[in-house]
């Protein structure tokens, strides 16, 4: 007889014991399930609500802390309405543009967001979005508009305490009073206001179907930022409301061929208007802020502007142009910013922004002259120095225009008066020889003088030809000031900006925006351009001569610039750069008059500006060497030139031989008894190497 196994008859009993442990387990983590789901939906409940930020506006502030403007006027740009009193139109062109099923789910809507996601694929833009109005609501009442997961959790919460706490027609109702509609209007009562200059009660079905449109985009949707845009998204709506069945094709048709009657915009209060508008310009732009943010964000905004600049700017402009009525039609502009960081301190884009918000310091224009800083400047990096004389007279040029045709230009000074004789490039900067300008253009080459100011900040589209040395193509003042600001700085690039710090009251976080500084030229030469540039002042023959006495002594280098439509000064010191245009908007011709007014406009301005900085000229850097010149040869100087002038060379390229029309009687000066040809003979022996063979 075989023994039976009585260790597996023991085992037997063990498993009703693990069967029941699975199932007590699995009983005690379903009822924590449902106690947890319980006092998370008590908690949703009865918890409060968290006070809500719709009136938490951003602010602009001055240099010294001064308050410039609210970016929503007043600091909140809303009046509350009942649903009672928002036409059907509305509600309907809002629900089948941001939440289809907003009636019929808890909050969120898979079959929205996979709808939304399906139209979006099919358009190839963003039409509709997945959020509900209730996770809107949520978002615009309660939270910042940080993409975080920490915040999408928060928003989900907030949504089914909304669901929970309030009912549908009361969440659309917050909607409509808090949704942001563009040009600082919140809520669907000023959006009426600001567009249509009407409550919201007596708004047109083919406005609401407008206005519906605006708060997926407020800066592609508004009327008032791009009508043929808003039209098109007017349509998209009307169309979608026809397909759900709230207004018939007839309906749809004759909304949107309906002519819009807008409002006319309002003008902001605050200061230095056409500052500000730039500044919101840059931030959404350049600093990329989100227009919503940047109106609801609760974001206190430090600018660069210096509230005593930008009053002296504003003075300068009313009372030098006192004697010419706005109704003529004449305008200005005016840009200051510091050529160390690029950081804006004064701008006046036009006369009156009440009655024209048209920023001209933004306005391409020709520069005339004042472009001829940067023909000198590529000929100064290509050899030539400021002892290098071209004859002064009439002259023609070829050239081959776009098609390869060959062309001749004739150059001309202005009211055709030349020296007929050699000058200098310090006497052709002083005097805007256009002859020296348009030689030199075409000695060094029209494409390395198009680099050079391109590497300097002008963006316009320029040409190679003789011409362009006189300034032919257009630039703007904010551009010519960038430019200008690396001769003043020893030769970085800065870029033009407005804020300085970004604070936000949500995460406490500020962010510092410093200048960044890019080397694109020489110190010295730029350094040597600039001192050339002083004798447009300094030079009793100098075409800024008439406004010295206005500088106060203090050493400034500038560029004026005249065409027939424009009347340009451009000049700087070491601590600041000024960009001064006059003229009409429709290049209307400017009287004689009228073309000599940005000068004294730049030098009051200036004094003004400077009277709290310390006077201080620019500093030499290495590699620069001095020379005392005879101006009418070119080479340097004897005791017995009649004239004489200090001149600053890079080293290695100043003259050595000395003047040969009045030599030294000592016998102790090098050369003086060698012939030459002449000055510019000596300087095209040195550029093309002769002098090192002698």
């Amino acid at each position: 007889m075989k023994t039976p196994n009585l260790e597996h008859l023991e085992e037997q009993p063990a498993r009703p014991k693990r069967k029941m442990w699975f199932w007590n387990a699995l009983v005690i983590l379903l009822v924590g399930m449902l106690a947890s789901g319980a006092f998370f939906w008590l908690y949703l409940q009865y918890a409060p609500l968290p006070p809500n930020d719709i009136a938490n506006t951003s602010k602009l502030f001055a240099s010294d802390g001064a308050v410039l403007t609210d970016l929503v006027e007043g600091g909140e740009n809303r009046v509350k309405v009942s649903l009672q009193d928002v036409p059907q139109s509305l509600v309907d062109a809002t629900l089948v543009t941001e939440d289809r099923t907003f009636y019929d789910h808890r909050g969120f809507s898979p079959i929205g967001i996979a709808r939304a996601l399906w139209v979006d694929l099919k358009s190839g833009s963003v039409v509709e979005g997945g959020s509900t109005i209730t996770q809107q609501l949520a978002k615009n009442l309660f939270l910042s508009h940080d993409q975080t997961v920490q915040r999408k959790l928060r928003e989900a919460m907030l949504t089914l305490q909304l669901e929970l706490n309030y009912s549908k027609d009361e969440i659309l109702e917050q909607y409509l009073n808090v949704i942001y509609y563009g040009y600082g209007a919140y809520g669907i009562e000023m959006a009426a206001q600001t567009y249509f200059d009407k409550p919201a009660k007596d708004l047109t079905l083919a406005e609401s179907a407008m206005l519906a449109g605006i708060p997926k985009g407020p800066t592609y949707y508004s009327p008032f930022a791009d009508l043929q845009k808003a039209k098109e998204r007017q349509r998209m709506i009307l169309g979608m409301m026809q397909e759900s069945g709230r207004i018939t094709e007839a309906e749809a048709q004759q909304a949107f061929a309906e002519e819009l009657k807008f409002a006319q915009q309002k003008t902001p209060s605050g200061k230095a208007p056409y500052f500000t508008d730039f500044t919101s310009w840059q931030l959404k732009n350049s600093y990329k802020i989100s227009e919503e943010d940047l109106y609801r964000g609760g974001l206190k905004i430090t600018t660069t502007l210096d509230p005593g600049m930008q009053a002296a700017a504003e003075q300068v402009v009313a009372e030098q142009l006192k004697d010419y009525p706005e109704a003529s039609g004449l305008q200005v502009s005016l840009i200051a910013m510091d050529p160390n960081s690029g950081a804006i301190k004064a701008m006046v884009g036009g006369r009156n922004y009440g009655t024209s918000t048209y920023n001209r310091t933004l306005a391409k224009r020709q520069p005339g002259s004042a472009f001829k800083p940067f023909v000198y400047l590529t000929a100064l990096h290509n050899r030539y120095t400021p002892a290098t004389r071209i004859k002064s007279e009439p002259r023609e040029f070829t050239y081959d225009d776009d098609t390869g045709e060959p062309k001749t230009y004739k150059v001309h000074n202005f009211a055709d008066h030349y020296a007929n004789s050699f000058i200098t490039l310090r006497q052709a900067i002083a005097t805007s020889d256009n002859v020296y300008a348009v030689t030199t253009n075409m000695d060094v080459g029209p494409d390395k003088v198009m680099t050079t100011a391109g590497l300097l900040g002008i963006e316009s589209t320029m040409k190679p030809y003789p011409s362009l040395a006189l300034g032919t193509f257009p630039a703007s003042p904010i551009e010519l000031v960038r430019a200008y600001a690396a001769l003043a700085n020893g030769g970085y690039r800065v870029e033009p900006h407005t804020v300085a710090q970004i604070e936000n009251s949500y995460t406490g976080d500020t962010q510092r925006f410093d200048g960044q500084r890019r080397s694109i030229i020489e110190p010295g030469v730029a350094f040597v351009l600039t001192d050339l540039m002083k004798s447009v002042f300094d030079d009793p023959q100098g075409t800024g001569y008439r406004v010295k006495h206005m500088l106060g002594g203090r050493p400034v280098a500038g560029k004026t610039g005249t065409t027939d439509t424009d009347a340009w000064m451009i000049g700087y010191t070491p601590d600041l750069v000024t960009a001064v245009w006059v003229g009409y908007d429709k290049d209307q011709l400017l009287s004689p008059k009228e073309s000599h007014l940005a000068a004294p406009l730049f030098a009051d301005f200036m004094s003004r500006a400077h009277e709290s900085i310390p006077v201080r000229d620019f500093p030499v850097p290495t590699g620069v060497v001095e020379g005392i010149i005879d101006p009418t040869t070119g080479q340097l100087a004897t005791e017995n030139c009649p004239v004489r002038q200090r001149e600053y060379f890079i080293e290695g390229s100043e003259p050595v031989e000395y003047c040969e029309e009045h030599p030294s009687l000592t016998g102790t000066i090098k050369n003086a008894g060698e012939k030459t040809e002449s000055g510019l003979r000596s300087f095209f022996d040195w550029f093309t190497g002769k002098d090192k063979s002698q």
